[in-house]
């Protein structure tokens, strides 16, 4: 690269240790050193903004000011993919070539991942994403979210490859978007929780800017007309009936004009369709404004314009349609552990890159329980790691078909994992980041043992007698059986009223006491689920050892309290209070877990079955 000449920069000699790049790009290779950078000039004709933007990051970096020789970095256009880009380092320089702005943007943003400790490694690469819906949705309706802790998410979005931001603002709790001929939508009296907070005009154009500067699109959901009870409640009208469809298209319309917005998602998921014409004359008025709809399915009948987002069990059901999959890729549904295997391992919408039917995914925080602040929503649910482990599965495609939560190629996600864990400890460290190494965990499963209906009833493994183990299971997380059959478990179809047991060592260089995240049943961060019973760590009798002592459960604040949308979570998962203290022994230390199971038929909706454990050591801040 005789174009550019390197200023104030020293080629080592030696090899640079490759950089974790997340997400992976689709084709990376690298050289033998790295270009020792004490000040860089970034040029570009073609896109400036960008040039400036990276000029600004790397004066982040503390880096001397660029000399008076040529400039060391630049940015060109050249004819590929909207979102390609093309990124090459070695003793010349650097070169990042792209079609489009926003493929320029992608390329620093992996500059940024390759820039450490003022070194890059020589590489080269070639990049552009499988799937061109890569979203992540908040919703704001049942729990209010600040514009800086919006902020916050929207720029992991960026450095991550994100490009649509999917904003829930409406709900049955609290209707969170200003209209101008409506105030009332939006006063606190109408309001069940965050009581008149919402987000003004000038708040969602400063929202959109802010996406807009990142290159990603802000997409609105006005739910209609189902969780629409705190309009009704403002409104003194159902959204179906006749003054009803009248008001909101009186918003569909001002919406229009106020956003300048190419996309409004309409949701019309779990209601009753009451009006047949509500749906197709809400979606026709959007389409004549030139806008494009997005609509839950399964949902209410709406035509082929509209595109359909996935929540239920079916995939693609029609070729004629436009699918985004957010099928379990709920977030506030997942353990933390087991978050990122399952995204990991999955199809985007059962393809392995994006085809004529299915554009992409979105993934999805729905945390409908009350919180005692906003910061819990980060706390409790996995947003950061399951931020990175999608980034990835959208960006590269792949994965197998179906939902499962195991680690069955255990080479490949140690890879993605060590380069997970480095993201969290280099970039997140003063931000919740709930995930832990678990690859290098292996347990011996022992079972079934029919318990007859007694879950406290006692088997061999308790008394030292190992049998031959059935299976080996690989993680800190294991579902032994799921709360939604269509997801691949580790056991095979089981009887109810069953235990089974596992093993595992853990190593220690000296007489310790260590930090652990143990848990028995994660609670999904939505239903009313019961908090667990004093004096157990579970209903189900579940136990754990190590080296032959039982660890006794938390002193639950609320235990055996009786679960209610109102009451925040406080203790009951393991991510979200303290470790279990361990004492280790130097050398090895046997691990005892015990999981019975009885009925696999739920009480109520609330406190689904969920047959599983974690046993993993916590992480530890640096």
């Amino acid at each position: 690269m005789k174009l550019f000449t390197a200023l104030l920069l020293l080629c080592c000699i030696h090899a640079a240790a490759q950089p974790a790049l997340i997400p992976e790009p689709k084709q990376l290779s690298w050289g033998k050193s790295e270009l020792r950078i004490g000040g860089l000039s970034v040029r570009s004709a073609d896109f400036p903004q960008e040039a400036a933007r990276l000029s600004r990051l790397l004066e982040e970096q503390h880096l001397p000011a660029p000399g008076t020789k040529q400039p060391a970095f630049l940015i060109r256009k050249k004819p590929m993919g909207k979102e390609a880009y093309r990124l090459e380092v070695n003793a010349g320089g650097i070169l990042l070539e792209a079609s489009t702005a926003q493929g320029a943007f992608y390329g620093i943003q992996t500059f940024m991942q390759l820039l450490h400790e003022g070194a890059v490694p020589f590489c080269k690469i070639s990049d552009e994403p499988a799937f061109s819906w890569r979203g992540y949705m908040v919703d704001v309706g049942r729990n209010y979210q600040s514009m800086a802790l919006l902020k916050e998410q929207i720029e992991v979005m960026a450095k991550y490859k994100y490009n649509i931001f999917h904003f829930h603002l409406t709900e049955d709790i609290a209707w969170r978007l200003a209209v101008k001929q409506y105030p009332q939508l939006t006063a606190a009296e109408h309001m069940i929780r965050n009581k008149g907070k919402f987000y003004s005009e000038a708040d969602m154009r400063e929202l959109i800017k802010f996406c807009a500067d990142r290159h990603i699109l802000l997409v609105p959901e006005i739910d209609m007309p189902g969780h629409s009870a705190a309009f009704k409640r403002a409104m003194a009208t159902d959204m179906q009936s006749d003054s009803g469809v009248v008001i909101v298209k009186n918003i569909l319309r001002e919406f229009c004009d106020t956003y300048q917005l190419p996309y409004i998602h309409i949701g019309g998921d779990e209601v009753h369709i009451k009006n047949k014409n509500f749906l197709p004359e809400m979606t026709g008025q959007l389409h004549d404004a030139g806008k494009r709809t997005i609509g839950w399915s399964p949902g209410g009948n709406v035509g082929a314009e509209t595109i359909r987002q996935l929540w239920g069990d079916a995939g693609v059901t029609d070729s004629t349609f436009s699918y985004i999959d957010s099928r379990y890729f709920y977030i506030n549904h997942m353990d933390p552990l087991e978050s990122a295997v399952s995204i990991y391992f999955r199809q985007i919408g059962g393809r392995l890159k994006e085809d004529r039917n299915m554009k992409g995914g979105t993934l999805c925080l729905w945390h409908d329980r009350n919180v005692r602040s906003e910061e819990d929503m980060m706390r409790m649910n996995p947003v950061y790691p399951a931020l990175l482990a999608f980034s990835e599965k959208a960006w590269k495609g792949g994965g197998v078909k179906g939902f499962q939560v195991k680690i069955t190629d255990t080479a490949a996600f140690a890879k993605f994992e060590r380069r997970l864990v480095r993201h969290g400890k280099e970039y997140f460290h003063q931000k919740p980041f709930p995930y832990t190494a678990q690859s290098n965990l292996k347990w011996q499963l022992y079972g079934p043992f029919d318990n007859g209906g007694d879950l406290s009833r006692r088997f061999a493994p308790e008394n030292g007698d190992l049998p031959k183990p059935a299976m080996e299971a690989t993680g800190g997380t294991i579902i032994l059986r799921h709360w939604w059959p269509l997801v691949q478990s580790w056991l095979p179809p089981q009887k109810p009223n069953s235990t089974w047991y596992a093993t595992t060592r853990i190593w220690s260089d000296a007489d310790t006491t260590a930090g652990y995240w143990i848990g028995f049943y994660n609670l999904s961060r939505s239903p009313a689920t019961d908090s667990p019973p004093k004096g157990a760590w579970d209903k189900k009798e579940s136990k754990v050892w190590v080296n032959g002592t039982l660890i006794p459960p938390p002193e639950w604040q609320h235990g055996g309290q009786k679960g209610q949308l109102e009451t925040p979570l406080t203790d009951e998962g393991y991510e979200y209070r303290e470790p279990t203290p361990i004492q280790l022994r130097k050398g090895w230390n046997t691990v005892l877990i015990k999981a019975p199971v009885g009925s696999f038929e739920s009480r109520d909706w609330n406190n689904p079955v969920k047959w599983m454990f974690t046993f993993a050591p916590a992480p530890v801040d640096e």
